[in-house]
């Protein structure tokens, strides 16, 4: 089974200024030895409500960033930018991939308490993405506080995912949580979960200290980064995960339930 070498770009984004954090990001991306780069919520422009403002379309500057990216380094490009489609604006999560191909996931929760519901339409899939043997749920920021959605569901007697991704803006005031939930989804889902946080100051003065981590189904920390930019890239072990899974199946003793459409 191979392992799976993820990237970690913790970031402070340019406010509102797509093609300068472009820029930078092209000059920080790695070309070589990494099979999926991951980078914040809304990499491009910080967490805004500048929705009408800001969105692009599916075929705008930053999806052919990354397309150009994915094809440069041969990895994955992934994190969430803001879409427009239909008169309707998405917080979406792109995975674009070395072939061209790209899956997306548009944000379940909108964060209300900064009016996110009210200049973003939210998202009512889940998405499930198999990439070199993996299983891989991609999330945003305030999905984390939902365990439901979070859920690692059994289907034909075998768990749905194998790593869960949150890519995120989540403030400093509110970071004990995010360490908490991050450990916490792990747990529950018998499953690596990445958090991949921002750092700095935004435009409204909010501040981030990253905390970027990396977690194993026993809650064990194998990656954590705090208050500073940076690039790293960490292996994950697809048969360590299946040996754990394996000797404490906890998921086999897990409640059944829907979620209302």
């Amino acid at each position: 089974m191979q392992d799976l070498r993820i990237t970690l770009i913790q970031s402070n984004p340019e406010w509102h200024n797509v093609e300068d954090n472009l820029a930078r990001l092209t000059s920080i991306l790695p070309t070589e030895n990494s099979d999926v780069i991951i980078l914040p919520e809304m990499f491009t422009t910080g967490f805004t409500m500048a929705s009408e403002e800001m969105a692009e379309k599916m075929e705008g500057r930053s999806h052919l960033w990354m397309k150009e990216q994915s094809a440069r380094t041969e990895s994955v490009v992934c994190g969430s930018i803001i879409i427009e489609e239909n008169g309707k604006y998405f917080n979406r999560f792109l995975w674009v991939e070395p072939n061209g191909k790209t899956k997306f996931y548009d944000k379940r929760h909108l964060f209300r308490m900064a009016d996110e519901h009210n200049y973003y339409n939210e998202g009512t899939s889940e998405v499930v993405i198999t990439f070199k043997g993996w299983r891989i749920k991609p999330l945003i920021c305030y999905d984390l506080r939902f365990p439901v959605w979070s859920r690692n569901k059994l289907i034909d007697n075998r768990l749905s995912y194998d790593l869960l991704i949150y890519v995120a803006n989540w403030p400093q005031a509110r970071i004990s949580a995010w360490d908490t939930l991050l450990k916490a989804r792990a747990v529950e889902n018998s499953a690596y979960t990445i958090g991949l946080n921002r750092v700095g100051k935004d435009e409204k003065g909010i501040e981030y200290n990253g905390h970027s981590g990396i977690y194993g189904p026993k809650g064990e920390q194998l990656y954590f980064s705090e208050n500073i930019e940076f690039v790293s890239t960490i292996s994950l072990n697809l048969e360590d995960l299946n040996t754990y899974r394996a000797k404490f199946p906890s998921h086999l003793d897990a409640d059944s339930f829907k979620i209302p459409d």
